[in-house]
């Protein structure tokens, strides 16, 4: 391994820049050239990198986003997009890959590596934690504590106007930010995509956790089978003419802010560890956690296989409602 590059790809999430710097400094301490390309694949048919030094990644480990930028790429789909990238990566003397992103960031991964045979690492970055073989992605934590913390800003406002605030979060297919935040935030409820939810049960549970009380939360992941906070809200309303409903969708807030310890030393450690496992002649490998330790998948059994929330949490989150 003489030259090696990265990219970040697919959504951004905080941590990738600890995970940037990581990759470069440990490629200098064994120097080798790391290379760093602009927006993700889109950066590989633009023909739009450079080669990185120390300098590049100082102080950039507090910093949300990523230095490398991102973008989705479609053109990067078809295989006409993908030989222009192989091209310009031969032409760069490309001895391996650091990819930093999610399943579609993956799956791209994955074809290009059978077309190119290149040794290519994965890195999952995304907030939504929903990549299989891996308990914590690189940006889920700080984004629970990003979500945390408005809502209990929220419920300040909740608990003084009597108001029952429907809260959508980040999470088209997985309900894991919804779901733990809803504990953490010590929501009344939750609706995620892997869970149905009756709608006349929800109403009975929001009657009966509203007596006496001056306010309540309801979590709403954006992927539910209800659709998101608002449409929720408006199909429960005629049955609860009697209270005040409030919808707030948290947004794209989820993403960014400074990464949380946690983010930032669990990218460190994957973006170090992949350095070490090209080094090793290994490829076709997405870096996970399993508890403290650091494990390795094929990134094709990362994007066909599916990962979900803990569904007991569900039962926790009943335990502590008022009957």
């Amino acid at each position: 391994m003489k030259k090696i590059a990265l990219i970040t790809s697919g959504g951004d999430s905080p941590g990738m820049n600890a995970c940037i710097r990581a990759v470069v400094k440990t490629c200098l301490h064994y120097s080798i050239v790391p290379f760093g390309i602009y927006d993700g694949f889109q950066g590989m048919i633009d023909r739009n990198g450079y080669e990185m030094q120390y300098a590049d990644v100082d102080n950039i480990i507090h910093r949300g986003g990523t230095i490398l930028g991102t973008a989705r790429c479609k053109e990067f789909m078809e295989l006409e997009g993908r030989l222009k990238a192989i091209d310009y990566l031969k032409s760069e003397n490309i001895d391996g890959l650091v990819v930093i992103g999610g399943d579609g960031s993956f799956t791209g991964a994955y074809h290009l590596g059978k077309e190119m045979n290149i040794p290519i690492i994965g890195i999952p970055g995304t907030i939504d934690n929903d990549i299989y073989g891996t308990d914590h992605t690189i940006g889920y934590d700080t984004a629970l504590n990003t979500v945390t913390d408005a809502v209990d800003k929220i419920r300040d406002t909740a608990a003084s106007h009597h108001r029952i605030f429907f809260i959508e979060v980040m999470g088209r297919d997985a309900g894991f930010i919804a779901l733990n935040s809803a504990i953490s935030s010590g929501a009344e409820n939750v609706l995620i995509p892997e869970k149905h939810m009756d709608i006349e049960k929800l109403v009975r549970d929001i009657k009966a956790q509203n007596k006496g009380r001056r306010g309540s939360i309801i979590m709403v992941a954006e992927g539910d089978e209800w659709g998101g906070a608002l449409e929720l809200m408006e199909k429960v309303k005629p049955f609860l003419p009697d209270y005040d409903l409030r919808c707030s969708v948290l947004g794209h807030i989820q993403r960014g802010g400074s990464p949380s310890a946690l983010d930032r030393i669990i990218a460190t450690r994957m973006g170090s560890y992949a350095i070490e496992l090209l080094m090793e002649g290994k490829t076709n490998l997405m870096i996970g956690t399993e508890g403290e330790h650091l494990v390795t998948c094929s990134i094709e059994q990362g994007i066909k296989e599916n990962s979900i929330p803990d569904l007991k949490k569900i039962k926790l989150l009943a335990k502590l409602r008022t009957k």
